[in-house]
């Protein structure tokens, strides 16, 4: 079977709003994995030991076991003990999770990086803890790992592809609908791919141009 590329671009039409959907899972799990990672920082940071063996299991835990389990276990185990979620909830709930280790990783490292000067200084003038958090270190924190979150949403667009196990119709789950009725998958899949690396390219490339700009106000 040769290659035709007019299957393609028929296939483009339907991709479209599928890929759309992908980029709207992806950003509400970096958002909330942004927001749990930022949370798992401080946490960690507190040196409450049974608080931190408890994050400290539960980052074990995700770092250790695939992504797909941690999905099936949203989707499937959790309905077991009352927690029923729709395929969606559980799909972003699930990379939310994910991303929020990775991030505290991310997060834990960028501070090593911060300047210790002016967190002397805010705790010279009396902040208060979580003044300190929210007006000192994470400001500078999140722009220290920006180019890491890049990369982080970059991951999550591609891991989308997981949750059509669980019937989540995102870009790739609308190409297996596609070929399944036309029996193109090569040029149903290439459409796929081209539409994965647009979608990351033009993130890359808007990243660079944020970097580009906070660059030229630090200097």
């Amino acid at each position: 079977m040769t290659f035709d590329p007019a299957f393609l671009l028929q296939a483009l039409p339907r991709l479209l709003p599928a890929a759309l959907l992908t980029v709207e899972i992806a950003l509400a799990a970096t958002l909330l994995g942004l927001l749990g990672g930022t949370a798992l920082t401080i946490l960690r940071a507190c040196k409450w030991r049974p608080v931190n063996a408890a994050v400290a299991v539960l980052m074990s835990v995700v770092i250790g076991t695939p992504l797909l389990v941690q999905i099936f276990v949203f989707y499937y185990v959790l309905p077991a003990v009352g927690i029923d979620l729709g395929p969606m909830s559980a799909g972003i709930l699930a990379l939310s999770l994910n991303s929020a280790v990775f991030v505290s990783e991310m997060m834990r490292g960028g501070l090593a990086t911060l300047s210790p000067g002016a967190i002397e200084a805010a705790v010279a003038l009396g902040l208060r803890p979580a003044a300190i958090w929210l007006r000192v270190v994470l400001p500078q924190l999140y722009a220290a790992i920006l180019p890491s979150l890049i990369g982080e949403f970059t991951i999550l667009v591609k891991a989308t592809a997981l949750l059509s196990v669980i019937t989540v119709v995102e870009l790739f789950r609308t190409g297996q609908q596609i070929y399944a009725g036309n029996f193109r998958p090569f040029e149903t899949l290439s459409a796929v791919a081209l539409l994965y690396v647009a979608i990351n390219a033009s993130v890359s490339l808007g990243a660079a141009l944020v970097e580009r700009r906070l660059a030229a106000r630090r200097v």
